[in-house]
């Protein structure tokens, strides 16, 4: 380029590279770069262009190579959930089936509203060497091809069929993945003739930008109008979501729900806004939340929605709440402050707190309803020490979520997803510090949890790696995605994985039992394709991949091994075997809906029907 000129020459794929180099944000503060890196596994439709491209700028923009598609998406939606979407990775796939692994952590992160970019292989815009290698096609619609299925799972999707799109396409995906309401992923398809295709960029394209999250003040008549009918409460209550990390309001709703003596449940997503000690924490509410928290949520007449899109498990599909009761919500998303006939506050949590303090004046909830509430927790606290006391009865996740939590140091994060681990977590994990649980229940996927856990020790090794990145996960998980163990052996990122074999998916196995039906292919003794059962040997696997593993009989000699991991330098794996039957933690849940036979050869199937069917007038029907 000549020092004088207003253009750069570049292909598409180096413009989109240099682009991303040069995009800042500044955190607290703090200028960094935007997008931490990526993840990538190379092919035919990215390796030759973005490949050459990304060599380029191999230090700004490090490149993690992944094992498996899916994960590298999981672990880049961890990483941003770790940097509270305001910073994020890229995914670069091949065309065909490397793209289309993409999917499921697309709708991950779609679901959990995490940014998240992803560089896709497409076919060719010239249509010359059609059908290509792993081309699917659509006879009338030769335009068709499979990654307009990202369309569904996206938040912005483009296909880029000139260089110059890149101009309009580049700074439009940014903005979407940096807005508090529209926050996503975005889908750029890359053509293969497309991104080696060079065009005359304008240079101001690539000169150094600062972004800056948007903080939307809500509207005066809405805060009054929610000041109005809050100092009306007799039973007031407040439900923090995960929105309230994203405004970093933590601070602000501990000091609003202080000033008021108001009440806060949890939600799973929303699990360490406060710490255990809060004597307003009165715990995680819903399907898999704690007594306390329900009993609250079942007589509080005015419920303070903060940050939440309220999903089936926060309010018990709807029943965990008194049909009278009036909802107060504050959310950035419009679509999420409306649900359910609530009384909307769209803005940011931080300032929306704030002014409906102020609006609120001196306003306190009666003190005998928030001595009932701190009356319930105290009651929870105890049955929680009972539930998670080794020896009390056979190994279970409880146990192994207590010792951990015992042991573990204040800052380590937490990470697990789905099957019976996300519920055993909620309920029995007392928070150490703000911001330090991360149980993936948006999309409750299988398998993110080792590969969550490896973004997010690249993220937590950003800022705070003398502390340690604990799984919780389940051997149908760890059967499905464990790859990732290989790689933060390889990239030095050590984790510390606790995996507990219930032999099978158990906590399905218990839904099929609660709903009168015979265990039927979920534990492996229960498998009639299966001719003989046998105990995977967690340990010398993990081993295989590079890991120290052992394995433990018990609790005690799992809080053992947990020590030795602790002071382990590399990644550190400890198997236990749980029950399946007996190692579930009882109390606590909430009315979960779910499709029941209504006709059936089976009275316990019909009786279970009629039961779950007799619950449902508690349900809230506005939409």
């Amino acid at each position: 380029m000549n020092p004088s000129s207003t253009t750069i020459r570049l292909t598409t794929a180096q413009a989109i590279i240099r682009f991303l180099a040069n995009q800042f944000i500044e955190i607290d503060g703090t200028r960094n770069r935007l997008c931490g890196g990526g993840f990538g596994i190379f092919g035919h439709g990215n390796v030759t262009c973005l490949g050459e491209a990304l060599y380029s700028y191999r230090d700004e923009l490090p490149l993690y190579r992944g094992q498996n598609e899916q994960s590298m998406g999981f672990a880049a939606a961890a990483y941003a959930k770790y940097h509270l979407r305001r910073r994020f990775m890229f995914c670069t796939a091949s065309a065909g089936p490397g793209t289309t692994n993409l999917l499921t952590s697309a709708a991950l992160a779609h679901a959990n509203r995490l940014p998240m970019l992803m560089l896709c292989g497409d076919t060719y815009i010239t249509r010359l060497p059609d059908p290509v290698l792993q081309q699917l096609e659509h006879f009338g619609n030769p335009a068709l091809g499979i990654n307009d299925a990202f369309k569904a799972v996206s938040r912005y999707w483009d296909r880029i069929t000139h260089p110059a799109q890149v101009i309009q396409s580049l700074p439009a995906a940014i903005a979407t993945m940096l807005d508090p309401a529209d926050c996503g992923p975005a889908f750029l398809g890359l053509p293969q003739d497309v991104q080696g295709w060079a065009y005359d960029y304008p240079v101001e394209l690539f000169e150094e930008k600062t972004h800056r999250i948007r903080r939307q003040a809500a509207d005066t008549n809405e805060i009054e109008d929610a000041a109005s009918l809050l100092r009306s409460a007799k039973r007031p209550m407040i439900i923090a979501g995960g929105g309230v990390q994203y405004s970093k309001a933590v601070a602000e709703l501990a000091s609003f729900a202080d000033a008021h003596q108001i009440p806060v449940v949890e939600t799973i997503a929303g699990r360490a806004n406060m710490l255990a000690t809060h004597p307003l924490n009165i715990g995680p509410i819903g399907v898999t939340g704690a007594q306390s928290a329900n009993l609250v949520a079942e007589q509080a007449d005015i419920i303070i929605c903060v940050g939440t899109r309220l999903q089936d498990f926060t309010t018990g599909s709807w029943t965990a709440f008194d049909k009278s009761a009036r909802l107060i919500s504050i959310n950035t998303a419009r679509h999420d402050a409306g649900k359910h006939l609530s009384l909307p506050i769209v803005g940011d949590a931080k300032l929306a707190l704030k002014d409906l303090g102020n609006a609120l004046t001196d306003y306190q909830a009666p003190k005998d309803w928030t001595g009932f509430a701190q009356q319930k927790r105290r009651e929870w606290d105890k049955y929680i020490v009972r539930n998670t006391e080794v020896a009390n009865r056979p190994n279970s996740y409880a146990q192994a979520v207590g010792v951990v939590n015992k042991l573990c140091d204040r800052r380590d994060r937490i990470v697990a997803s789905a099957g019976g681990l996300p519920a055993e977590i909620a309920a029995n994990w007392r928070t150490l510090d703000i911001g330090s649980v991360d149980v993936e229940f948006g999309f409750s996927a299988m398998g993110y949890e080792i590969a969550g856990g490896w973004g997010a020790r690249i993220a937590q090794c950003e800022n705070d790696a003398d502390n340690d990145t604990i799984i919780f996960v389940g051997d149908g998980s760890y059967l499905l995605m464990n790859s990732d163990i290989y790689s933060s052996v390889l990239t030095g990122k050590k984790l510390i994985i606790l995996v507990l074999d219930n032999g099978g998916f158990a906590v399905i196995n218990k839904l099929q039992n609660n709903t009168g039906n015979e265990s039927f292919n979920n534990l492996f003794v229960d498998c009639p394709t299966i001719s003989e059962p046998f105990d995977v040997d967690f340990a010398s696997h993990a081993a295989s991949l590079g890991a120290t593993a052992e394995s433990a009989a018990n609790p005690t000699e799992l809080g053992e091994a947990f020590k030795r991991a602790k002071a382990s330098e590399k990644t550190y794996v400890i198997c236990m075997k749980v029950d399946a039957l007996d190692g579930w933690t009882e109390e606590g849940h909430a009315w979960w809906e779910v499709g029941t036979p209504e006709v059936s050869e089976s009275e316990s199937v019909l009786q279970a029907h009629k039961d779950w069917e007799a619950t449902r007038s508690k349900q809230r029907t506005g939409v």
